[in-house]
């Protein structure tokens, strides 16, 4: 396999279902060595060939930071996705050699916490598994509140429950089971720090909560599950540097269509939340569409800097500075 620069190569040695919508991907390096260290809340991003081009989706690792004979993934198949997770369910299988960068940690553990509370939706879990196993050596607290559908999207939790014990928590909506974040956030110890993954009304009510019963911002911490775009009309963007004009279809990201067209903008993340592909706005005719978590809202009033990761734009001419 042709690798791109600064990626790896490893080969799928297991496929696990462990619910209706996700698989859970094993991977090892085909030369048998131990891949790369990474701490817990890293990700990798996968590349899955597409035709001509590729998807390039970003996975939390959820196995041990202290066995890193494997990593393992869970991929939450998307119906209505742009194709990447489709095709990890229905084209990869055992044997097969895939594409990854090396991990990145953008939702780490804060080693200073007296408390540490994890809150996930579904497929949100994934990051927190890697650092359970990280405080499983440490003397401090924890305890980990799962919501899931119902008894078939349960298995993860259970997973944890089987060794964690009590200190998960698992509500089943199929059961009636109810999480209730105000709870779990009201009167925690001063040093306690709150971790939230899944959709983006669990986030919204976690912050918002968190706020009520007043958390500082700086002890609540999310990843969102950000696709590298939902989609919208094409457009078209002028790399001022090259400057050539690249079209973006309306189920690429811009940073796709740009790396399609065999140029590069450096990312980490691929869904708004790091900053590392920030650019500059030189021009631009109509107006952005911004999806990320890193531009505050003044930056994305003043339409100067976009994301060109999860963000699109509906305009008759943009041009950054790439």
């Amino acid at each position: 396999m042709s690798l791109s620069a600064g990626t790896l190569g490893v080969c799928v040695t297991k496929i696990d279902e462990v619910s209706p919508e996700i698989r859970r991907f094993t991977l090892a390096s085909p030369d048998g060595r131990h891949l790369p260290s990474f701490s817990g809340g890293s990700h990798v991003v996968v590349v899955i060939p597409n035709g001509d081009a590729a998807f390039r989706n970003p996975y939390s690792l959820m196995s041990s930071p202290y066995d890193t004979s494997t990593y393992q993934i869970a991929v939450r198949r998307d119906d209505r996705g742009r194709g990447g997770s489709m095709a990890m369910h229905r084209q990869v299988r055992e044997g097969d050699l895939l594409e990854i960068t090396p991990p990145v940690n953008l939702f780490p553990l804060v080693k200073q916490a007296r408390l540490h509370i994890f809150i996930a939706g579904g497929i949100g879990i994934t990051p927190f598994f890697s650092q359970l196993e990280e405080l499983r050596l440490s003397d401090v607290p924890f305890e980990v509140h799962l919501a899931v559908r119902g008894a078939a999207h349960a298995q993860l939790g259970e997973e944890l429950v089987a060794i964690f014990g009590d200190r998960v928590h698992l509500y089943r909506a199929d059961a009636g089971h109810r999480l209730d974040t105000g709870a779990v956030l009201a009167q925690r110890p001063l040093g306690s720090h709150v971790y939230v993954c899944g959709p983006d009304s669990m986030i919204q009510s976690t912050l918002a909560c968190a706020r009520e019963n007043g958390w500082t911002d700086s002890h609540v911490h999310y990843e969102r599950f950000l696709q590298q775009s939902s989609g919208g009309d094409p457009f078209s963007v002028t790399l001022a540097r090259s400057g050539i004009t690249v079209h973006v279809s309306p189920d690429q990201s811009m940073l796709e269509a740009v790396e399609a067209a065999g140029l590069e903008i450096p990312y980490l993340c691929r869904g708004g939340a790091c900053g590392r592909c920030e650019s500059d706005v030189l021009e631009l005719e109509g107006e952005i569409q911004h999806a990320d978590d890193w531009l505050s809202s003044d930056e994305k009033s003043a339409n100067t800097k976009i994301m060109p990761c999860v963000s699109r734009a509906s305009c008759t001419r943009l041009v950054i500075d790439r």
